[in-house]
């Protein structure tokens, strides 16, 4: 008897719910959703993306499992599927345009729970004057002219799915520092992959140049935006790309 799998009958009708699951998810990890190596998303959000129980997802992910498409460990289940690795996203600060070193004296973040401002409200799909977790970060010279500000909203997706942003809700009081720099790093243990998009515009009859970045996972789900200021005159705002090597 010959065993079929879902890359052979990819979403038949009259297969069970589950092996439909499991081939809906298998063209997304082949469309990239999840790159080769990646942790998948919680049985819960599975659950949620494709509007079935989690005992569905369950066999669903089963399925994959033993056709060799997924692999599991202690910390979840990691694609297989052939291809490269997602790379490193060593380059991606946050926020956008902190320094990639330790803190230094001149540096200030701190978190409060408050409604965001109205666009980035809209960005992330919350309702008006709802709270959220909004970071603030301030970057002075010695003198204490502030020359990059920073203002990030995060949506109610990346507090829910991120363990370690959530906690920060109890002791958003805008007073005590708070450092956020491994945001990104908290995004990918928690399944996510990462999208942002970053727009620059120079701001009129001033030296100031503006940069918004908006992050999605992999689900078009947005997780944050942040509007940064820059001033050109003191300032230079540098962005780095790491390639894989060819081959």
């Amino acid at each position: 008897m010959v065993r079929t799998t879902p890359q052979d009958h990819p979403l038949t009708d009259g297969r069970p719910l589950y092996w439909r699951v499991a081939a809906q998810l298998l063209g997304e990890l082949r469309d990239g959703a999840v790159p080769p190596g990646e942790r998948l998303p919680g049985e819960r959000r599975l659950a949620e993306h494709f509007g079935v129980s989690r005992e569905t997802v369950r066999q669903a992910l089963e399925v994959l499992r033993r056709d060799g498409l997924l692999a599991t460990d202690r910390r979840g289940s990691h694609v297989t599927l052939p291809g490269p690795p997602a790379q490193s996203p060593a380059s991606l600060t946050f926020p956008v345009g902190a320094r990639a070193a330790e803190p230094c004296t001149g540096d200030r973040a701190t978190v409060t729970w408050e409604a965001p401002p109205p666009e980035h409200a809209a960005a992330l799909g919350l309702a008006p004057d709802r709270p959220t977790l909004v970071h603030r970060y301030t970057s002075a010279t010695a003198d204490g002219r502030a020359r990059r500000t920073a203002v990030t909203s995060f949506s109610t997706v990346a507090l829910a799915e991120v363990e370690e942003l959530a906690r920060y809700r109890d002791r958003a009081d805008g007073a005590a520092s708070a450092q956020l720099r491994r945001t990104y790093d908290w995004m990918r243990r928690a399944g996510l992959t990462l999208h942002h998009r970053d727009t620059i515009t120079r701001l009129a009859d001033t030296p100031s140049v503006r940069v918004v970045r908006r992050v999605h996972d992999q689900y078009a789900r947005p997780l944050e935006i942040t509007d940064l200021l820059v001033d050109a005159r003191q300032d230079a705002l540098v962005y780095e790309f790491t390639l894989p090597a060819a081959g």
